[in-house]
């Protein structure tokens, strides 16, 4: 598969009983795709993966690919669990359903050291022949995966194509491109730092906030790299980027996923509805989130 655009990390649609809403599932896959995504990515964090059972997993995986089929965009299937065998299983799975990558999360919960989690993404990585991603993401998973492990990573395994890089830190990206070249694709998975991971070297991003606002989102990505033979323009690129800038924060912080299906939900692309232990946003922080979006909508011209 090719590693190179914007991926939807998707949020999972609920219906009032908080069951998995595979019509609404089926429609914003669709739409998504539309509006110029280049691959889809269910069951990352985003998308409430752990608190979804073994079955709802597998079931949104086959909506998904449905979903896809014949658009040319793939399915990346988010990999993750509380032990190596729940997360080899799950690569098996998705491998089934389909999906035509993985994009792997370290184990949760436990935070190993180098080896431990060195010997984790051996275990998947073998299990499957499906192009995969490795996501490191320190602030959300207590480990981190150095660049130099990444490349030791990838020299151990053909199949490693890309990484999903969500430390914050911008030198990352050169970095793995250092020491990895174009061996590695390296995706931005900051919403909020993605101008700048483009002009380190990033190739692709992992989007959240696509999920309220796909057209936005793609045209940034194409202004900063380019399309179709028109050269990127650095000017109006940073114009959308900072207007932008405000909704692409909510991405980064603690309760993510309340305020990315909150904007969703406030121009009528799915509802605020998240599994508990989450809860939506209530009283004077709910009014405050609307406030913010009503004039940030408003500076970008966006219409629910």
């Amino acid at each position: 598969m090719y590693w190179q655009g914007v991926f939807a990390a998707i949020t999972t649609p609920f219906r009032e009983d908080l069951s998995v809403d595979h019509d609404a599932l089926d429609a914003h896959v669709r739409w998504l795709v539309a509006e110029g995504c280049k691959g889809i990515v269910p069951l990352g964090s985003l998308g409430e993966a752990a608190t979804l059972t073994p079955a709802e997993k597998r079931a949104i995986l086959e909506t998904c690919v449905a979903a896809v089929k014949g658009s040319g965009v793939p399915v990346v299937a988010g990999v993750g669990g509380m032990s190596t065998l729940d997360s080899v299983t799950l690569a098996g799975v998705a491998q089934a359903a389909g999906c035509e990558g993985l994009m792997v999360l370290p184990p949760y919960v436990y935070r190993g050291d180098e080896r431990e989690i060195g010997a984790y993404f051996d275990a998947v990585f073998r299990a499957t022949s499906l192009s995969c991603m490795l996501y490191n993401n320190p602030l959300a998973y207590g480990t981190d995966v150095l660049s130099e492990h990444v490349a030791e990573l990838a020299a151990r395994h053909s199949n490693l194509h890309a990484v999903k890089e969500s430390s914050g830190d911008i030198r990352r990206v050169t970095a793995i491109r250092a020491l990895a070249g174009d061996r590695l694709a390296v995706f931005c998975g900051v919403d909020d730092a993605i101008l700048e991971s483009l002009r380190a070297g990033a190739v692709g991003w992992i989007a959240g906030l696509v999920n309220a606002l796909p057209a936005e989102s793609v045209r940034l990505f194409d202004l900063v790299v380019g399309k179709d033979g028109v050269a990127p323009d650095a000017r109006a690129a940073r114009d959308l980027y900072e207007r932008f800038l405000p909704l692409l924060r909510l991405d980064a912080l603690p309760k993510f996923v309340q305020l990315i299906k909150l904007v969703q939900a406030e121009l009528g692309r799915g509802s605020a509805r998240v599994r508990p232990p989450r809860l939506e946003l209530a009283g004077e922080e709910l009014q405050s989130y609307r406030d913010l979006l009503r004039d940030q909508f408003d500076a970008m011209a966006v219409s629910s």
